[in-house]
């Protein structure tokens, strides 16, 4: 019956073979090893059943042709052929693990078993089937497994393939393409339609609409015109644009990316560091046990029971106890699990530099936000101008020339409603007080532009003022001069995310910001936030934080997320930095363990729910693992198993678990 199922399994594998050696050759899915592994298998496969149907009696009438054992060593050399057809790199590749003092990996395993059972087969003139249909399906499980991974690399591969070849420069009239790396800092470079924008920069002329699917995972397009920043990765698919680079291609947003997806792997979860470490303990473990299966139950037959040692029937039960007890299963679809879940994740525009942070991210019960940038656009606008004692423009150009040397949000808004040329050479000894403001001589006169705290440190009588939004109280030359409003606008996601973060089981929400109470309460309020703290410096953002880890559970992790450059410190202490990736700051990427390229925090509920899905399946991949395993060893030690139980326990559960761990690439729907 067994060799029935055998023979049927054979001519399912040559015919399924056949096919993927068709479509192998036709289209480029498989790398050239693939294809040559799926060649042998078709071979193997096809001799082996060949071999099958010529007995063993056939072979025996040969025997005396030309010398007495001829029919019987003919047919040992038909299967031996097979043998290596199929096996002879895990061959070699168990000879290198030894000479190099990697003995016990899954190579060693495979070889010392199929070996130990084409041994047992030439001394009882037995069937070979079992040695070359167990390399043969551990030959399978490894192609497919290695098809698998090669899936997922092509799949990250194909949605990062945003490694611009070249960057197109004018000379003489002229496009010339050259090299990325060699276009400067301020260069003017061209993108035609169709082409990849190479490194970050402003577009100087020219309108486009942009795919910035490979960068956010969003199909739809976004329209770029004259004046707006762009990053490099993004396709320009209507329009010829003219960009000022803004940053070497080093240090652009491509090669941010490129740099952090590559890195991912390097960075272990606790998962894949307990499998590496289990195995390391499994595997000689294993090895032992084999040998004392082997050795010690015929011994004792033989000198405590006064029973025939029966060598030949403890030696099979060892072998397959070998093979059952390759870990394959765990070693392989644990890395795979995550990688999988890491390329799922880059799919819809959220970069995880690691595993381990995906792993950390799945236990995230706390978030805290950053406001400016994060939750709202960071798009400053004046709204008005109160209790001013002089012209508008008059306030609003001293305000402007004061703020000259700051890139805060509030003098960029500032500059906006001005809407002229700074000339800087009217501007003096400015001194900026961190989490005030700053002082300046414009023209001569004594401007103190900033918050109250400006105000009460220099005694100046000012007014409260009633509207939401930042307070930009004016002295000039010691007297209150007037107030300027400036709102931030929020995210149109901004409530949905928070939202979904309570609806996927996040315990707490919070938000930090430097800005004033009524302003960071009326935010909060109409997000759904937990919590709030406003008016905090950048060192007072690290001590909220760290309040914040003492105080929650020991296994609940904490997430920070935030853009800009006082962000940093705060992302590398939370449990889990989290940076929004288009407008944020090289520091906050830097320091951050998650970025969200699109800058929408309706990601970070996504990422938590792809994390979670990742660590399901790797959970259940080790449980199903580790009991099939421990069960078949079970039945192995005490012959109720045999070498096609093995088969199962091996490749079998290796192919099962290769497929739910696939599993984690599909995140669409999350």
């Amino acid at each position: 019956m067994q060799e029935i199922i055998i023979n049927i399994l054979l001519i399912i594998v040559i015919a399924v073979s056949a096919v993927l050696i068709f479509i192998g050759r036709r289209k480029d899915g498989m790398t050239k090893k693939q294809k040559k592994m799926m060649t042998r298998i078709f071979i193997s496969a096809s001799v082996l059943l060949v071999l099958q149907f010529v007995s063993a009696e056939i072979f025996s009438k040969l025997d005396g042709y030309i010398f007495p054992s001829f029919g019987r060593w003919l047919r040992f050399a038909c299967y031996l052929t097979d043998y290596f057809i199929i096996g002879y790199d895990i061959l070699n590749k168990a000879v290198k693990g030894i000479k190099n003092g990697r003995i016990f990996d899954e190579n060693f395993l495979m070889a010392v078993a199929t070996v130990g059972a084409m041994a047992l087969a030439i001394y009882e003139n037995g069937e070979y089937l079992e040695a070359i249909a167990v390399m043969l399906f551990y030959q399978i499980g490894e192609w497919f497994q290695g098809y698998a991974v090669g899936k997922s690399r092509r799949n990250i591969s194909n949605l990062m393939d945003i490694r611009p070849d070249y960057a197109n420069i004018e000379i003489n009239g002229k496009l010339e393409k050259v090299d990325p790396d060699e276009v400067e800092t301020g260069s003017i470079i061209i993108v035609q339609p169709g082409e990849k924008i190479p490194i970050d920069g402003i577009i100087v002329e020219g309108n486009s609409s942009l795919n910035t699917s490979a960068l956010t995972g969003e199909s739809l397009p976004r329209e770029a015109k004259t004046g707006d920043e762009v990053i490099s990765g993004c396709i320009s698919m209507t329009g010829v644009l003219k960009i000022q680079t803004t940053k070497d291609f080093g240090e652009s947003t491509v090669s941010k990316i490129l740099d952090l997806v590559e890195n991912a792997s390097s960075r272990k979860s606790k998962s894949e560091d307990f499998i590496s470490k289990f195995a390391k303990v499994y595997t000689p473990a294993v090895c032992y046990s084999a040998l004392a299966l082997a050795i010690l139950p015929p011994f004792i037959r033989m000198l405590f029971m006064g029973l025939s040692a029966d060598w030949g029937v403890w030696v099979y039960r060892a072998l397959t106890f070998l093979v059952i007890s390759c870990p394959c299963a765990l070693v392989i679809s644990i890395p795979l699990s995550f990688f999988a879940g890491i390329g799922g994740a880059s799919q819809q525009g959220i970069l995880v530099k690691g595993s381990n942070y995906l792993e950390i991210l799945s236990k995230t019960k706390i978030v805290v936000f950053d406001k400016t940038g994060t939750l709202t656009k960071g798009v400053f606008e004046v709204n008005g101008i109160h209790h001013n004692n002089m012209d508008n423009e008059k306030l609003i150009e001293y305000a402007v020339l004061a703020e000259s040397a700051s890139s805060h949000p509030i003098s960029k808004s500032l500059q906006r409603a001005y809407g002229k040329e700074l000339d800087r050479s009217r501007v003096s000894n400015i001194q900026e007080i961190s989490g005030n403001g700053v002082i300046a001589k414009v023209d001569g006169v004594e401007v103190a532009v900033g918050n109250d705290k400006l105000m009460k440190r220099l005694n100046i009588t000012y007014y409260e003022c009633h509207h939401t939004g930042t307070i930009v109280h004016m002295a000039v030359n010691g007297d209150y001069a007037g107030h300027i409003v400036i709102s931030d606008i929020v995210k149109p996601n901004s409530a949905n995310a928070i939202s979904l973060l309570k609806s996927a089981g996040i315990e707490k929400t919070v938000m930090l910001t430097g800005d004033t109470k009524k302003s960071a309460n009326q935010v909060a309020s109409s997000l759904g936030i937990d919590e709030v703290y406003s008016e905090l410096l950048p060192a007072d953002k690290v001590e909220k934080v760290e309040e914040l880890l003492s105080k929650k559970h020991v296994k609940a992790k904490l997430a920070f997320v935030g853009d800009g450059i006082n962000d940093a410190p705060v992302l590398s202490r939370a449990d889990i930095g989290i940076a929004m990736g288009a407008m944020g700051s090289d520091a906050a990427i830097e320091a951050a363990d998650i970025v969200l390229m699109d800058d929408d925090p309706v990601k970070i509920s996504k990422a938590i729910k792809i994390s979670r899905k990742c660590l399901r399946i790797v959970y259940q991949n080790i449980i199903m693992a580790l009991a099939i395993k421990f069960a078949c060893l079970a039945l192995g030690a005490v012959g109720i198993g045999n070498m096609y139980l093995a088969i199962f326990a091996d490749v079998g559960v290796m192919i099962l678990a290769v497929l739910n761990a696939i599993r984690c690439l599909f995140v669409k729907k999350l």
